[in-house]
């Protein structure tokens, strides 16, 4: 058997090497992790780039036995925020210099819902003289709302694949044309071909999930060759079917420890992609955002979005900063990241710089994952 020193010499991983890494303990893990640190470092760099997060609705039409938005739970009172609430969020990252923000919702493909997001994007655009990179994650639509929303300003598209096993997809969701696997596969590789930089991410300690589930995760993000991730752990949520197998799951502090090594390989794999330290992370370890930074993260979301809404837009159980208002949760992470060793870049988008040189190539150099 190699050892951890041996794997991190190889070009190329494969899931034997990965299921070890994904086991490494005590000094074989901490290899791993100042592996992940020199990568980050020689790659993209020490800067970490803001992302100010608007939830703009926990309006949903999908049942994930995951979540805790899910159109099934009654318990939430749902809301939308108005355009002048997002547009004041707005404002308050193109003042701070954050420079990008994520706009994520429940999912909606209406078409009360696509003109309004796509309007939106048309006056965030006009608000800030074209100076914020906007990112969707607004689940799965058509190639022409995909289309009318790039074309009205959106820049980049997270949509998390969450399992890449069809096997395991099929427990976490209810079995209807609604949740099938390849229809978010195919709603990937429209983004793609649309042009956005497209990112993706999965949940770790899942109930039924092996760690060679996630070593085909982290093989699923290179074959589709992502230009971004956002992964955490799992957290249950106890208004959801997936609360009932609680007392079978990993410890939350081994989910967490898994979620650092699937971020540390990750950054090893693909050396310029982009990674966000997720606030999932922070849920189990009161370090957990700076720690992702230091084994590989170099994306963080603050909050931006109205306090009086985030106690409605819990999607797993005791999410951090519910009651911190954008001011604080700017400086809190300010000194987060400044404890982790890295730096803020103030008034960068900070795309992807495997985007950038993705599209420097010949377009007939496509993805293995794209062609299947």
């Amino acid at each position: 058997m190699l050892s951890v020193s041996q794997i991190l010499d190889k070009s190329v991983f494969q899931k034997d090497d990965l299921i070890y890494l994904l086991n490494s303990s005590g000094s074989e893990r901490l290899k791993l992790f100042e592996n992940a640190r020199e990568v980050k470092s020689t790659f993209v760099g020490k800067k970490v780039f803001f992302r100010g997060l608007i939830e703009y609705s926990n309006y949903c039409k999908k049942n994930c036995y995951y979540c805790g938005i899910r159109a099934g739970n009654s318990r939430y009172a749902r809301y939308r925020m108005t355009d002048a609430e997002v547009l004041e969020a707005v404002n308050y990252a193109f003042k701070n210099d954050y420079a990008s923000i994520v706009i994520q919702s429940g999912e909606q493909t209406n078409k009360a819902f696509v003109s309004k997001i796509e309007s939106l994007l048309k006056r965030i655009h006009r608000q800030t003289d074209g100076k914020i990179h906007v990112t969707l994650s607004l689940g799965e639509q058509s190639e022409d709302t995909y289309h009318r929303w790039l074309e009205a300003g959106a820049h980049r598209y997270l949509l998390r694949i969450e399992v890449s096993n069809p096997s395991l997809y099929l427990k976490l969701h209810p079995n209807n044309l609604s949740h099938d696997y390849h229809r978010r596969l195919d709603a990937l590789k429209t983004l793609r071909k649309v042009g956005y930089q497209v990112g993706t991410g999965v949940m770790i300690g899942l109930p039924f999930q092996s760690v060679s589930d996630l070593a085909d995760d982290l093989i699923f993000f290179r074959e589709f060759d992502i230009d971004m991730a956002g992964m955490g752990p799992y957290i249950e949520h106890a208004d959801t079917p997936l609360y009932k197998y609680r007392d079978s799951l990993m410890p939350l502090k081994s989910r967490f420890d898994l979620s650092l090594k699937m971020v540390a390989i990750l950054r090893i794999m693909m050396k310029n992609i982009n990674i966000a330290a997720t606030t999932a992370m922070q849920t189990i370890d009161p370090q957990g955002r700076e720690k992702a930074l230091m084994v590989g993260a170099n994306v963080i979301m603050p909050n931006l979005t109205p306090v009086k809404y985030r106690q409605d837009y819990l999607l797993y159980e005791n999410k951090p900063c519910l009651d911190e208002e954008a001011e604080e949760c700017k400086s809190c992470l300010e000194a987060r990241i400044h404890i982790a060793g890295d730096t803020i870049g103030y008034g960068e988008w900070g795309d992807s710089k495997h985007f950038s040189q993705m599209s420097l190539k010949d377009s007939a150099e496509i993805p293995a994952a794209l062609k299947k």
